[in-house]
């Protein structure tokens, strides 16, 4: 039985397997784009033309918790 990959979506900690790194999630443009930006930095982005080849390292929820335990 396989199991299903969780799709990407904004706020999420991916690996984009084209680039060669991980990114943040921060916007799926109309055409299915996605724009990821660094995890340490707000500049810089790119994009992948869709989430085929991203795999979601750390679900949004689990980064924004642990975070929050961090006292970002």
């Amino acid at each position: 039985m396989s199991e299903k990959k969780p799709r990407a979506w904004v706020g999420d900690q991916v690996y984009d397997a084209d680039a060669g790194r991980e990114g943040i999630v921060t916007d799926v443009t109309g055409d299915g784009t996605y724009v990821l930006g660094p995890v340490h930095m707000w500049t810089a982005t790119w994009t992948a033309p869709s989430d085929e080849n991203l795999e979601v390292v750390l679900p949004r929820d689990e980064r924004l918790k642990r975070h929050r335990e961090l006292g970002w």
